[in-house]
């Protein structure tokens, strides 16, 4: 153990006991792959974040170094796992080892080829696991040594301590093995020993250390002093103590190199807020090995610029030249802040290293003058901010000082004798002018117990700010009076050198007090900058958009957009053609003639024949239900495309949900197109329907949080205390700030200031709308709730939903759904609110009790002020189609005409000029559209509308003004609970409509209630079966025989299960039943489900409801007597989608069950009456699938209504009995009929036999007499009597 940092070095040996038989060396170390990837990482990380050139070569680099440093640990450590001194837990620790890096060393190969720069952000987040993985395993579990401990005492108290881990000291003659910081000069700070080590006091640095320590064996101690840094001598012992004379007292350097040391202070930013008043009065103190300087204080600020040079001269380091030059002393920089009553509060602390210049090197690029650099600065163990600067260590020569580059420029006297950053390294300073729009502020907590009534935003950058106007009652209203003023500052060239923005809210509070309410510090001004536009670039001017269809010649590159001819037929069909000769896209809308021709070959194409086109639905049949339904499909089939397109090759196209395109495909990719044409069966048989879109994300993640102008920045309370360093950055929030930012260099182009209709008040905030109160109409829509938490024991909810906005507080208490973590809720609820007071709503779910209060299962909070005032237009979602009746009917009391004439004036875009043929144009664009449309007589009027849409609908490519517009859509929202923060607690679909109330009045709202379900009637008469396998042994005849019934029931109405009579003794498989089942139902069309209402158990409040597959399940018994019926086999048919029946029994065969893709099907729902063959199958010892049985059935769906006109009995009663099956006579049951059994069982079978028998009884009894009587016979004759 060597302290450095003095000429005359001291030395300590400590003499350690032997720790048992092991020896002191490691298994391969971790480290060298771990020290590669943390460094390569850092790099990256750095990259990005000043915006270097191709990052992504330098982490497939550093993938690279991870696999080739996996495989080198791997075999080392494959040699080195049958060590004989090994335990079982290093044994099987290193094949842990081994197996983990093998399989990211194949893992980190796989993704260097998959490192793209569009994939970057996602695969450095996959490398930052790996990163995790190799700092779990590089931990020892079993410390076989005890670590070091260095102690600091005065006066024989233990004032300071440093603990350094024994396995980074440890030494080994192989490199992968040596620990880390083994044989090399490390700077140790020591801490305050016990509690006083915790906490800010503890973070303060009591001693800092140079230090060289290395750990071996005895046998290796002649290599202790291998990395020491050359140029000393050793000053031994006479003689040890059984140790020779190793190690030496002390060193005595003989060689010396003298530096200067350059330390350019330029900024700090986003520093920890050390006084109440939510600011600090930082400075900075710079250590470099004894010596230490600090800055100037610069009181109230969060961001300091010190702009300050600090010199060390004459700083003595012992070594050789090329090792200071290498591997230089690091420098600690310390930031406080400066307090008028007491010491200095510590802040951060931050490490560089300097770069090195020898007295032999030029002074130069590309490493001089060296470059500012970003240093993280971190309070315990969170950062708290980044430190601006530079630092360079030069060699003084033998011509001294004199051969130092000069320090350039004089002190600034206005400070004092304080030397500024030369020019060669502080960063190139321009003009800027900040413009700020102050909005208002919402939702202020109470500071110190009193409520914020008069507060006040403070704006500051660099040193200079703005103040926004007092707002005078919070509470009235809480917006500013002046909204748009402006600071000039000068800011570096470099954006990524610009200082953050700090805005302050403070409350002015009687007697001229000033009492903070919060802060935030806009890190980064780049998404604030405004640039110029370049008139080069804006060749899009000339553009013209033109409407053409499939057979017309198109210049390249035009855009088509269009709306169908007809209204009726609702669907956008557009296919997608590339060009041979352009890059662009063209939309190439497809004639109503070419649509009839698809639908004619569709009629007469494959199916056998069974599959028709389906016909345009009714309207009248129609509701909004039906286009959620079909917009759900639709997202489903765009979401497998896209996931086939993307597997299936490498150009991946993504078809957008709204227009279904189709991607028609050159000449020599046919085929594959016609191969893949199969996959996609659902697609000709799905209706023709309006949709709308549903967001399966938040509607503010779509549109950037509609901060298209208006942008929100949450208020945090300023850390008064050390208290709140472990507090979320939610908890911390204190209120939110409305407004806007506008960074531009001085002097604007003359084109843009002298523009028609510049306000100079405004600046670059044209044309923003006022702030004043509005009353606004809120409609909120909720459709359902999906995957919901869990609220009662029996892990289900009864869920409701409860809205709040401003004082407005609804509960829909009375309405919640029993039992149910999916409800469909189907509600709407119009509130009236005034913007600003009123405009955070909460939708929240809460679970219905029958004791006790209500919990809250999740809610979410959606600010509307940001999206009424959105230039998205998020306040009614604009429709895929116009219509004025109907489900689709047009719902925003402006039509389409009428708002695309108010964003033209707002956005100053020419138009809309409304031509002949369809035509209107916007911009120097021209669209195209139907222009007649069907009342609800039928009756056809001319009307504009159609081509206003479609240029709604495609706003976003206007020039200039262009935006893209909030669809007509379904958002879907999570869930959240504040007692569970960061837990999804389920997904809300919903949709918000916003009405200013001086706007003429919307129409009523849209019918959304969850749709009843239509009672239904299922008839179904099982007429015969055939070839049902044959279970029984008869009792006298020995023959295979069955006796079949057939049981049916609906899923979910299993209680409710029906048998027909048992056909007895079946001997060939047949059975004759002619028996009706009946079964009613209640059927949810849109849904394909059966809706089934019943309580879970008899303690049960309510009943639960219950949403099933509408599916029939006939199954074939086989009756016994004495034991359990015999189950022979069955088939479920699911009435919305099952093979047509077979005509005869021979038809009738397993690939009815088997291939049900390659069969025609059918729809009950449709088709109405089905009758015909199918086959009972179940499972055989191989457990495949065998026919065994067929029945013959009849399928009649009724509504309740015409079940009720035409009533029908169950099994064979009246009214409309069945006739009673001609069964053989041979069924029957033979105990309650033995005279029948014996007629048909014994006689028809014995018969002969039976005849043969009684003849030969009667043989044996007349020869029996005969015997009996002749000897009496004889005697008589004898003696003649």
């Amino acid at each position: 153990m060597f302290p450095t940092g003095t000429y005359h070095r001291p030395a300590l040996c400590v003499v350690g006991p032997q720790w048992g038989p092991c020896p002191l060396s490691h298994c391969p170390s971790l480290l060298p792959p771990l020290v590669l990837q943390e460094e390569g990482l850092n790099d990256v990380q750095e990259m990005i974040k000043t915006e270097k050139p191709h990052p992504e070569r330098r982490l497939r680099g550093v993938l690279e170094e991870l696999s080739s440093g996996c495989l080198h640990f791997v075999t080392l450590a494959d040699k080195d796992q049958h060590h004989s001194s090994r335990t079982r837990l290093d044994r099987e620790r290193l094949k842990s080892c081994m197996r983990e890096l093998e399989n990211m060393g194949q893992q980190a190969t796989t993704l260097r080829s998959q490192v793209k720069k569009n994939t970057m952000k996602d695969k450095l987040k996959l490398v930052q696991n790996f990163l995790q993985k190799l700092r779990f395993l590089a931990d020892e579990p079993q410390h076989t040594i005890p670590d070091v401990f260095i102690w600091m005492m005065s006066n024989n108290k233990r004032i300071a301590y440093a603990r350094v881990p024994s396995k980074d000291i440890l030494y080994s003659i192989v490199d992968e093995e040596m620990g880390k910081d083994c044989a090399k000069v490390k700077t140790i700070f020591l801490k305050l020993p016990g509690k006083r080590g915790f906490g800010p006091a503890g973070w303060t640095v009591q001693a800092k250390m140079e230090i060289y320590l290395w750990l071996g064996l005895n046998k290796q101690r002649k290599d202790f002093l291998s990395g020491l840094p050359c140029g000393f001598e050793e000053k031994k012992t006479a003689r040890g103590q059984n140790l020779a004379s190793f190690p030496p007292i002390s060193l005595l350097y003989t060689k010396k190199q003298v530096f200067q040391l350059r330390a350019h202070m330029y900024q700090a930013r986003s520093l920890f807020a050390a006084d109440s008043s939510g600011l600090s009065d930082p400075f900075a103190r710079v250590f470099f090995i004894s010596q230490s300087q600090c800055t100037e204080v610069l009181n109230e600020t969060l961001c300091p610029t010190w702009d300050q040079l600090l010199v060390f001269d004459n700083v003595e380091l012992y070594g050789e030249a090329h090792e200071m030059r290498d591997d230089p002393p690091i420098i600690v920089i310390e930031i406080y802040d400066q307090d008028t009553v007491g010491k200095a509060d510590f802040m951060g602390r931050t490490f560089a290293k300097p770069v090195v210049k020898m007295s032999d090197e030029q002074y130069c690029p590309p490493r001089f003058p060296p470059q500012l650099e970003y240093y993280q600065i971190y309070r315990g163990n969170s950062t708290a901010g980044d430190l601006l600067a530079a630092f360079e260590l030069l060699q003084i020569g033998p011509g001294g000082k004199s051969d130092l580059p000069p320090i350039d420029g004089p002190t600034d006297m206005d400070r004092g004798p304080i030397l500024p950053v030369p020019l060669g390294i502080r960063p190139v300073l321009s003009k800027y002018r900040v413009e700020v729009l102050f909005w208002g502020l919402r939702d202020l907590k109470r500071v110190n117990l009193a409520q914020v009534d008069r507060p006040r935003v403070d704006i500051e950058c660099a040193g200079r700010g703005v103040q926004s106007a007092l707002i005078q009652n919070y509470k009235k209203n809480p917006n500013f009076s002046t909204l748009v003023k402006w600071f000039e500052v000068d800011l570096p060239e470099n954006e990524l050198l610009h200082p953050p923005l700090n805005i302050r809210v403070v409350d002015c509070r009687a007697f001229g007090r000033y009492t903070l309410v919060g802060s935030h510090a806009v890190s980064s001004l780049r998404k604030f900058i405004y640039r110029p536009p370049d008139k080069k670039a804006q060749h899009w001017n000339m553009t013209v958009v033109r409407t053409m269809f499939a057979h017309r010649s198109r210049p390249t590159g035009e855009i088509v957009v269009n709306m169908e001819p007809e209204v009726p037929i609702k669907k956008m069909e557009t296919m997608v053609k590339l060009e041979a000769n352009s890059d662009a896209v063209v939309k190439v809308d497809v004639s109503e003639e070419e649509k009839e021709r698809k639908k004619k070959k569709k009629k007469g194409g494959g199916g056998g024949g069974e599959e028709v086109e389906e016909e345009e639905p009714d309207d009248s049949m129609l509701d909004w239900w039906s286009k959620y339904f079909a917009s759900i499909e639709t997202m489903k089939e765009v979401g497998t495309e896209q996931r086939m397109v993307s597997v299936g090759g490498k150009r991946n196209i993504l078809f957008p949900a709204k227009n279904k395109e189709k991607f028609k495909a050159p000449k020599d990719d046919k085929r594959k197109k016609q191969q893949s044409v199969p996959e996609f069966p659902e697609k000709k048989n799905k209706p023709r329907i309006d949709e709308l879109k549903v967001f399966n994300k938040e509607l503010e993640t779509e549109f950037d949080s509609f901060e298209d102008w208006l942008h929100t920045f949450n208020l945090l309370r300023g850390k008064i205390g050390d208290n709140d360093d472990n507090a979320t950055e939610e908890e911390r929030i204190v209120g939110r700030f409305k407004g806007s930012i506008c960074v531009y260099k001085m002097p604007l182009p003359d084109d843009i200031t002298k523009e028609a209709g510049y306000d100079p008040n405004f600046g670059m905030f044209q044309g923003i709308p006022s702030n004043d109160p509005i009353n606004v109409l809120v409609r909120v829509y909720v459709v359902r709730a999906t995957d919901l938490h869990p609220a009662d024991i029996n892990g289900k909810a009864d869920p409701y939903i409860a809205i709040k906005l401003g004082k407005t507080d609804i509960k829909d208490k009375e309405n919640y759904i029993s039992k149910q973590l999916n409800p469909v809720f189907g509600k709407s609820f119009d509130i009236e609110a005034t913007f600003p007071m009123e405009s955070m709503l909460t939708v929240a779910v809460y679970d219905w009790d029958l004791v006790g209060t209500d919990d809250l299962i999740g809610e979410t909070k959606i600010d509307l002020e940001n999206r009424y005032y959105s230039k998205h237009r998020a306040t009614c979602g604009v429709s895929q189609t116009y219509s004025i009746h109907g489900y689709n009917i047009w719902r925003d009391p402006m039509k389409p005409s009428q708002i695309l004439s108010k964003l033209c004036k707002d956005g100053k875009v020419d138009g809309p000029h409304y031509g002949p043929g369809g035509r209107v144009k916007v911009a120097n664009r021209v669209f195209t559209g139907p222009t007649e449309i069907e009342d609800e007589n039928g009756q056809k009027k001319q009307t504009d509308e159609h081509l206003a849409l479609a240029v709604l609908r495609h706003w976003e490519d206007i020039p200039w003004a262009g935006c893209k517009l909030v669809p007509e859509h379904v958002e879907t929202r999570p869930l959240l609970n504040p007692d569970k923060p960061g837990i999804e607690q389920g997904r809300l679909e919903m949709w918000v409509d916003m009405f200013p109330m001086d706007m003429p009045a919307p129409g009523p709202a849209i019918d959304i209630s969850p749709r009843k379900p239509k009672k239904y009637e299922l008839r179904v008469i099982v007429w015969n079966t055939d070839e049902v396998i044959l279970e029984d042994d008869d009792y006298f005849t020995g023959e295979k025989s069955s006796d079949i019934f057939v049981r049916g029931w609906l899923k979910g109405q299993q209680e409710d299960k029906q048998d027909t009579d048992v056909h007895y003794h079946s001997l060939t498989g047949e059975g004759n039943f002619n028996w009706r089942y009946i079964f009613p139902f209640d059927y949810l069309m849109a849904e394909e489900k059966i809706v089934i209402s019943k309580k879970e158990s008899m303690f049960s409040w309510d009943e639960t409801e219950y949403k099933i597959p509408a599916r029939l399940t006939l199954q074939v018994w086989d009756a016994d007597h004495f034991s359990a019926d015999d189950f022979l086999g069955a088939i479920e048919l699911d009435l919305n989608r099952f093979p047509r029946g077979a005509k005869t029994s021979k038809q009738c065969s397993l690939e009815m069950v088997t291939n049900e893709a390659e069969l025609p099907m059918i729809s009950i729902f449709k088709q109405k009456r089905v009758k015909g063959w199918w086959p009972f199958v179940a499972r055989d010892e191989n457990d495949e699938l065998e026919v065994t049985g067929k029945v013959e059935a009849e399928l009649h769906l009724l509504t309740a209504e015409e079940a009720e006109k035409s009533p029908a009995g169950l099994a064979r009663n009246e009214p409309d009995p069945l006739e009673k099956p001609n069964r053989p006579d041979t069924s029957f049951i033979w105990f309650l009929n033995p005279l029948k059994s014996i007629k048909y069982l014994i006689c028809t079978r014995y018969k002969w036999l039976i005849i043969k028998i009684v003849l030969a009884l009667l043989l044996l009894v007349m020869v029996a007499l005969f015997l009996y009587s002749m000897p009496g016979y004889m005697v008589k004759k004898l003696l003649g009597a």
